[in-house]
């Protein structure tokens, strides 16, 4: 029998996990299947889903909205980086252990370094937002040798809590947050990384020019969307290269796979076949 894997959401259908991981699967030569399951929006679904799963010989899951804080609340065990993030998007069953890791962050910086070939040491990086998934990248790209970390939120405040919360584990790193409106001081950053909401509604956030005048790299979290307002204003305010979130996507699934299976898988193939032009 194939070990079973799977992805949790709500709604679920969207999702290209599972032609991410079986690809990695036929590619890497392992023995498993990997389905998607509907966790409902009722309460208590997300938690009986998992239950069913495991008592079925499930082996590991990947975690989509909005179940990544309840799948943290359900592990036994937590990775720094979950438990900074404050949520999971992996899970693995070992008995009656429910292992938790949040992927999201070291899948950005892998697609940053590795894919885009830019070096993160020493850079000056500018988040903008201040819910799950900054939360989530604070902790990889600190550990990348990132020197500076400006948080830019529209409540200012959130930011602010934010950088008070995550500075004592950062090292070496100086992390700064503050509103939008603070950035109008004219500095600009190396890298600037979207990671608002704001494409999914065709909004870009109010991030002056001048952020983006001198940028390695301009990057949305969003995928699949082509320019988006966010690409749209840093290509005009002269950032040298642009890049959507699906590197992101298919290097967190490799992440989980390795983790699961032991074997990371090439995630050339399957970047080819998800990448939508920039356009």
């Amino acid at each position: 029998m194939p070990d079973r894997y799977a992805v949790i959401g709500h709604p679920i259908a969207h999702s290209k996990s599972p032609l991410i991981h079986g690809l990695f699967a036929q590619a890497t030569g392992q023995d498993m299947v990997y389905e998607a399951i509907d966790g409902g929006g009722e309460p208590g679904g997300f938690a009986r889903a998992l239950t069913a799963f495991r008592a079925e010989g499930g082996r590991g899951m990947n975690v989509t909205l909005p179940f990544k804080l309840q799948a943290l609340a359900a592990a036994t065990e937590a990775s720094d980086d979950a438990r900074l993030a404050g949520a999971a998007n992996a899970l693995r069953f070992e008995g009656d252990r429910i292992e938790a890791q949040n992927f999201d962050g070291s899948g950005l910086v892998r697609d940053m370094t590795h894919n885009l070939g830019l070096p993160l040491a020493g850079k000056s990086v500018l988040l903008l937002g201040a819910g799950g998934a900054t939360r989530g990248a604070l902790l990889p790209l600190a550990r990348a040798g990132v020197a500076r970390l400006v948080l830019a939120n529209r409540t200012a405040a959130k930011a602010a809590d934010l950088v008070r919360e995550v500075a004592p584990h950062l090292g070496g790193c100086v992390v700064e947050g503050g509103g939008f409106a603070d950035l109008g001081g004219g500095e600009a950053f190396d890298v600037v990384i979207n990671a608002t909401s704001s494409s999914l509604s065709g909004e870009a956030p109010a991030v002056p020019a001048s952020a983006f005048a001198a940028a390695a790299l301009a990057y949305d979290m969003v995928y699949g969307k082509g320019l988006t307002p966010f690409l749209k204003a840093a290509q005009a305010a002269g950032a040298s290269r642009m890049a959507d979130g699906v590197g992101m996507l298919v290097e967190q699934a490799a992440e989980a796979f390795a983790w699961w299976r032991g074997v990371r898988p090439d995630t050339r193939d399957v970047l080819a076949r998800l990448t939508v032009p920039l356009v």
